[in-house]
Parts: structure tokens; C-alpha cells; sequence
């Protein structure tokens, strides 16, 4: 298939083998804090991704990815809790009411140039975090929506559920990353201003991708929301995209497949840090800066890559 055309065998192979290493590491090392830990890391992942898709590969920043995730998990809340909607609705109206979101935001937003476009986006989500206080009555306020119902009650089967839609959501981003429309969006980002001459609509196309992007963010959101069973205003805060972005960073960047490694790494990490208490922040700070000064490509991506190129190099 042409439009796999970057998705050489051992790509597709390597990935195939990480996922089902992820799905069996939880039956060789059992307990419930590991899979909660992999859960976590898996739906950073696709919320990664799904950033990276739009900001990645247009290089239009975005700060406010947060706001997307909020909207879908809150969707998640008030059809489960305030409608009595059963939880598996969810996922696909989530995505509707972010994509709506993105399309709303997109329309005047990408028609910005500069930093402008990344300061309207992060405007937004912290102006629905406060209306998610403002209106307390509805959405909860501080203590935000509880007893939302779980997808699947058994923890290992949700986290394989979750493990498979970040595979398939990674596949599928990758696939259109490399299609005509991928070459289009990688264009933008490496002059926009000859893509305008050229005659494409670059607004179009940006603004379509950042609602698919908002779509599998609003995906990732009720993930969380039916995982953690409660959603409440910190999903909107910015620090989440903040993470997010970093995560997406040390992954590498406009490469699809490298953002669910960093989203992997960087929990993981978080975790394995917690046994330094008070040192932990400074310890985790200082490896990211060691990170994004000496490896500004990242780690994940450019390392899978000498691998392959190494592997393809071999005489068969």
C-alpha cells in the first residue's frame, strides 16, 4: 500500500512486538498498581499521538490539547451519570463533542499566525476550567463528576481494551501521516507561505486535522474518565497539555509512533522515581533538560530508527 510507504516490515514488526509485550508484562509481573501504572501510560499515549498527528506534523503548537481531553471525559461523566446513557456510548459521543470543539476553535484559531494560534488554544482551556467552577451546580465543581460506571470491571482486560485502541489509534494516525494528506500538513509546517501559493487550502486542511485530533483526545479523555471512574476541572489545567507536549518531545516529534514511547518512557519514569520522595521532581526535572538540550529529536523515535537502519543494513 503506497500509503505505507514509511512503514517498512520491520516497523510494522517492532511495534506488533512492543504491543504484545506491553499486554503480557502485566501477567508476568501481576498486581493491580502495574496495570494501573500501564493503563495511565497507554491512555498518554494515545493522547500523545493524537497531538502529534495536528502539532507534530504542521508544527502549529498546540496548548491547549487539555481542553479536548476535558471535554471528552466530562461527556463521559454527564451521559453516564446526569443521563443514565450506558458507558460504551460514550466513547464515540466523546469524540463528536471534542471534534465539535475542534472545529469551533480551529475555525478562527488556525487563521492566526505566530505564537497566536498556541495562546488562543491554551486561552481556551483554562477558560473551561473556570467554567467547569463557575457552574458548579451542573458539573460538580472542584469535586467534578464521581460514580461514573467502568467500561470493563475486571482491570487487567480494561488495560489490554485501552493497550488495543492505542495500537489501532497509532496505526491509523500513522497511515494518514503518511498518505497524501501527511505530505500536505509536513508541507505547512515547511513553508506555509509557497503551500499558499500553490494554491491549497491550508487552513482546510489544518483545521480538519486538529478535529481529528481533538476526536482521539476526547477518545483518550472518557478512557479516563470510565478508568478513574470521576472526572473533575484538573483535566483542563495546562499543565496537562504541558505533559503532554514533553512526553510528544522526547518521544521525537512529528513522528507518530515515537510520542507512544515517550508517553510510555516518562510514566514509567514518574513511577520509578517515587521511591527518591522529596528528590524525585528534581531528579525527573533534570533528566527531561539533560533530554530536550542534548537530544532535541528525542530519544524514542531516532533511536528506533538507527536500529532499523542498522537491521536493513545486514546482509540477509
Amino acid at each position: 500500500m503506497k500509503a505505507f510507504k514509511g512503514l517498512d516490515k520491520i516497523s510494522l514488526a517492532g511495534g506488533l512486538a512492543a504491543l504484545l509485550f506491553l499486554a503480557v508484562v502485566p501477567t508476568l509481573l501481576p498486581g493491580k498498581y502495574l496495570i494501573g501504572v500501564l493503563t495511565v501510560a497507554a491512555i498518554y499515549g494515545i493522547w500523545s499521538v493524537s497531538w502529534d498527528f495536528m502539532s507534530g506534523l504542521t508544527g502549529r503548537e498546540n496548548f491547549g490539547h487539555s481542553l479536548f481531553i476535558g471535554v471528552g471525559a466530562y461527556t463521559a461523566g454527564f451521559l453516564n451519570v446526569q443521563f443514565g446513557v450506558g458507558p460504551w456510548w460514550s466513547l464515540p459521543a466523546s469524540m463528536l463533542v471534542a471534534m465539535f470543539f475542534g472545529l469551533i476553535l480551529g475555525f478562527p484559531t488556525l487563521r492566526l499566525r505566530g505564537p497566536y494560534f498556541a495562546l488562543a488554544m491554551l486561552s481556551a482551556a483554562v477558560i473551561m476550567q473556570r467554567l467547569m467552577l463557575i457552574f458548579w451546580e451542573f458539573t460538580g465543581g472542584e469535586e467534578g463528576i464521581q460514580d461514573i460506571k467502568p467500561l470493563i470491571k475486571n482491570q487487567l482486560h480494561y488495560y489490554w481494551f485501552v493497550l488495543s485502541l492505542l495500537g489501532l489509534t497509532t496505526l491509523l494516525l500513522a497511515w494518514m501521516a503518511r498518505s497524501r494528506w501527511g505530505l500536505i500538513l509536513r508541507a505547512i509546517r515547511g513553508d506555509e507561505a509557497t503551500c499558499l501559493a500553490a494554491g491549497l487550502p491550508i487552513t482546510t486542511y489544518k483545521i480538519v486535522s486538529l478535529i481529528i485530533s481533538a476526536g482521539f483526545a476526547g477518545l483518550g479523555g472518557a478512557l479516563y474518565a470510565h478508568y478513574q471512574l470521576q472526572v473533575s476541572p484538573q483535566l483542563f489545567a495546562v499543565v496537562t497539555s504541558i505533559t503532554i507536549i514533553t512526553m510528544v518531545y522526547v518521544g521525537g516529534m512529528g513522528t507518530i509512533f515515537g510520542p507512544v514511547g515517550g508517553a510510555l518512557l516518562l510514566t514509567l519514569m514518574t513511577e520509578g522515581l517515587r521511591d527518591f520522595g522529596e528528590w524525585r521532581l528534581m531528579i525527573y526535572s533534570l533528566m527531561l533538560i539533560f533530554i530536550l538540550f542534548f537530544l532535541p529529536n528525542g530519544i524514542v523515535a531516532p533511536t528506533w530508527n538507527k536500529l532499523r537502519n542498522w537491521r536493513s543494513r545486514e546482509p540477509s
